[in-house]
């Protein structure tokens, strides 16, 4: 794999059972570059390695005064230049090759996870966390696979420089061969404490960074309420502790490094006032001497390479670990099921959809209703709908229970909830994830509005039987276009190429949510869920709306969750939730009329006037002198 040729077609399936499986993967995946880079690795490394013998034999040749011999090992020593030149350069680019593709890797995999779970990733992993894995932790999870190849390139040269001296001379090359395991191995007993502290600066870094994007997506509402400075107060108290943290953290890689000068250098030492020794004595020639001080120096350069193995695996293995739980994710447990077991052919047009866990039925090609009293369960309603998997809603509703008691239910609920949403008789959670977002498309009450124009914002997917000014105009998006083309600059006489500012922040929650339900309706799917798609609007353009949506989606399935008499008033089937499950059905003026809490939620009755309005002309007017009695 080149540079050249990322994004990969398919990054793959990952191993996310643990993070050094998701590393060891990921190094599998890259085989054809590691073992590029390892070659080039061992040429560098091995002429580095030889350079020692070169120097010595060149020693001994001017010793003896053999001019030939001169020119040989000068001959020699070019070729070693050579290839210590030309391996240094081909490893440094095979390496970054190998730490970009796989972070490209990486973001890929996390990328088409974002795709898969949506807005329930970050009801399952905390945002900050899903900032960090995607920023800081695909770097360092990308240098640990460069550094392998070469760290392994560096254990070749020891064992080179090692085995050479011992031929080269014996009594040195015991020495050499017994001080260089210990110098490498010294700071082992202290690789978990320093991978100890590098965890807490991470998972620390990592509630600083999460608390830094609630502050930024908050900011509007933190200065409406004064409450800058709190929260300011709270990110410096967290990025102190972050710093204290990374302090520790590197006290004890400073230590690690210490031991790898002052030992390396303690051997060299050794080996010089024992070479010196022997030379004195006669044992040895001045030449094996001088390889051998060169061949110990030159050892510091690749025992360097351990420290840095150590300290990318340290930093990699926390981020790889947290790449691979979000990795882990799955939709539903019946998604990973259908995966292993195959494809599942997708649902014959025109069906109904219906929910098992409510009782909820949208009849194909109808413009239904969903009234809950509760907005957080009109929210998940809607995304179960759509296929999303939503396991936290017990957790949600009993937030004081113990966790293992969670869990508990949480594997209870399988079986008591029943299958996943069903859609002509086939269930969302069992289909391919393109196939299920196809058929049905879900639109939040917080859509998101992407930087660029408003012709890039409706360059979406659809069936294109639905044009972008015919969804403008169902969404009374005329005063929104206006709007666009008075703030474009000179030129632009079209308002398709006015562009919007990042997540539309030029434009009001109105317009806003106008343009977003225009987007939705052009993308024309089977099934249409808008969870409170006017709530931001005012009642007559809420009245246009409702009836542009009735008349651009007849005759396919629409589901509104809603509260507004409005919208209900325009929806050809009403269904009333409460506590979970389905409670009545009707249309809503049949539902105002013999639904007291249909009446309750939808008129935003009390229980005083809920009373009073069940009681007779002459249990009313007691009731009344009672109040007046009592005031």
């Amino acid at each position: 794999m080149q540079i050249s040729d990322l994004p990969y077609p398919d990054p793959g399936v990952p191993d996310a059972r643990s993070g050094p499986r998701f590393l060891l993967w990921l190094g599998r995946g890259q085989l054809g570059g590691q073992l590029k880079s390892l070659c080039w690795g061992m040429l560098h490394f091995g002429g580095v390695a030889g350079l020692p013998y070169a120097v010595g034999l060149g020693i001994d040749a001017v010793v003896d005064r053999e001019a030939n011999r001169l020119l040989v090992v000068g001959g020699l020593l070019v070729l070693i230049g050579v290839a210590i030149s030309v391996g240094d350069a081909m490893l440094h680019r095979t390496a970054v090759t190998n730490w970009i593709t796989a972070a490209a890797r990486v973001q890929q995999l996390l990328a088409r996870k974002t795709a898969e779970l949506g807005s329930a990733l970050t009801r399952r992993v905390a945002a900050g966390e899903v900032v960090a894995v995607s920023t800081g932790d695909v770097e360092k999870i990308g240098w640990f696979v460069e550094a392998v190849s070469r760290f392994l390139a560096a254990v070749f040269s020891i064992v080179l420089v090692c085995v050479g001296l011992m031929f080269y001379a014996p009594e040195l090359g015991v020495v050499v061969s017994v001080g260089v395991p210990v110098v490498a191995l010294a700071s082992l007993p202290l690789l978990p404490r320093a991978t100890r502290r590098a965890d807490i600066q991470r998972e620390k870094a990592g509630k600083a960074t999460e608390l830094a994007s609630d502050t930024v997506a908050g900011l509007r509402v933190l200065r409406g309420i004064g409450g800058e400075e709190l929260f300011l107060g709270r990110y410096r108290e967290a990025s102190q502790e972050v710093r204290r943290a990374a302090v520790r953290s590197a006290r004890m890689w400073a230590l690690i490094s210490a031991i790898q000068v002052v030992l390396p250098g303690l051997l060299l030492i050794t080996v010089v006032w024992y070479g010196a020794s022997l030379a004195l004595d006669g044992r040895i020639a001045v030449g094996e001497l001088v390889a051998a001080f060169s061949a110990v120096a030159t050892l510091l350069y690749p025992l360097r390479h351990f420290e840095e193995i150590a300290m990318a695996y340290s930093f990699s293995r926390p981020s790889a670990q947290r790449a691979a739980r979000v990795l882990s994710l799955t939709r539903t447990d019946a998604a990973e099921r259908s995966e292993q077991a195959g494809p599942v052919a997708e649902p014959a047009a025109g069906g109904d959809l219906y929910d098992p866990r409510t009782g909820l039925l949208a009849p194909a090609g109808r413009f239904t209703a969903v009234v809950c009293g509760d907005p957080d369960l009109a929210g998940r309603l809607a995304e179960r709908l759509g296929g999303h998997a939503m396991e936290e809603e017990d957790s949600d509703r009993d937030g004081d229970a113990d966790r293992d008691q969670d869990q508990n239910r949480d594997g209870e609920r399988e079986g008591k909830d029943g299958p996943s949403v069903l859609l002509g008789g086939v269930a969302l959670d069992d289909l391919e994830l393109d196939a299920a977002r196809r058929l049905v498309l879900v639109q939040d009450k917080d859509p998101v509005l992407l930087s660029g124009t408003l012709r890039e914002l409706f360059d979406v997917p659809a069936s294109g039987a639905v044009d972008s000014g015919a969804a403008l105009a169902a969404a009374q998006c005329a005063d929104v276009l206006d709007a666009l083309l008075q703030s474009a600059p000179d030129g632009v006489d079209d308002p398709m190429d006015a562009r919007i500012t990042e997540r539309g922040r030029s434009l009001s929650g109105g317009q806003r949510q106008r343009l977003a339900l225009a987007r939705s309706l052009v993308t024309d799917p089977e099934v249409l869920v808008l969870d409170e798609p006017t709530s931001a609007v005012d009642s007559h353009t809420e009245a246009r709306i409702a009836d542009g949506i009735a008349h651009l989606r007849a005759g396919r399935t629409t589901v509104v969750l809603a509260s507004s008499p409005l919208l209900l008033d325009r929806a050809e089937r009403v269904v009333l939730i409460d506590d979970g499950t389905v409670a009545a059905v009707g249309t809503h003026r049949e539902l105002l009329h013999r639904e007291p809490l249909y009446r309750a939620v939808v008129t935003r009755e009390t229980d005083e006037e809920q009373r009073l309005a069940g009681l007779g002309m002459t249990e009313l007017e007691e009731a009344l002198t009672e109040i007046e009695e009592s005031a």
